[in-house]
């Protein structure tokens, strides 16, 4: 059976924040969003990039690694779930080690929060509510293989910062020629097209 995901697709991305207003009625979190929408480089772009938990395999759940009382569980499909109320002793373990910066701690309650998916829905066969609201389908949930035939751009799975390469059950669309998102090499890209810093590194943005 083809296993169902996001697709984050930033090209797509017009920065109106209906991820935002729909993750917030989800019942897990209700009325707080764990949708970022996040804009690349003020100073340069209008661009923005919506961000969701990435639900990572290989490591498998940094933050479910790091966690001292066993808070955070995956789902036997993979999916990495917020905090265990009962469990959860707000050390933020969790908010350093996640290399995506997603998991949110909520001071107050003194639980970490972060995506879940939206398990609650697509254990049921209903999409997040973030990929149902977004008007581009800059998130969009669907398996593999009906990505392939119906959208364009590749989606990857492989994140790489630095000498540390993350895989996750969410996948990236990238150009068609880009099998890998090597962030420090996006960046590197970035600043070159706008004047900035000489890159320091002479490898391939490819890995």
């Amino acid at each position: 059976m083809a296993v169902k995901t996001l697709f984050v697709d930033p090209s797509r991305c017009i920065g109106c924040r209906a991820c935002e207003a729909a993750c917030r009625e989800c019942d897990s979190h209700k009325g707080e969003s764990m949708v970022m929408v996040d804009f690349i480089d003020r100073t340069w772009t209008v661009a923005t990039q919506p961000t969701v938990c990435m639900h990572c395999e290989d490591p498998v759940a940094p933050c479910a690694q790091v966690c001292p009382v066993m808070a955070i569980l995956i789902t036997p499909e993979g999916v990495v779930q917020q905090a265990d109320p009962s469990r959860c002793i707000a050390c933020r373990n969790c908010v350093y080690a996640c290399p995506f910066g997603v998991p949110k701690m909520d001071v107050e309650a003194k639980l970490m929060k972060k995506c879940n998916l939206c398990y609650d829905r697509t254990s049921q066969g209903l999409q997040p509510w973030c990929a149902q609201a977004c008007p581009t389908q800059a998130l969009w949930y669907g398996d593999f293989e009906d990505f392939t035939a119906q959208r364009r751009g590749r989606a990857v799975s492989r994140t790489v910062f630095g000498d540390q390469e993350v895989r996750t059950r969410v996948y990236h669309v990238l150009p068609e020629d880009r099998p890998a998102l090597d962030v420090g090499k996006l960046l590197e890209e970035a600043r070159a097209e706008v004047g900035g810093p000489a890159p320091a590194r002479e490898e391939a943005w490819i890995v």
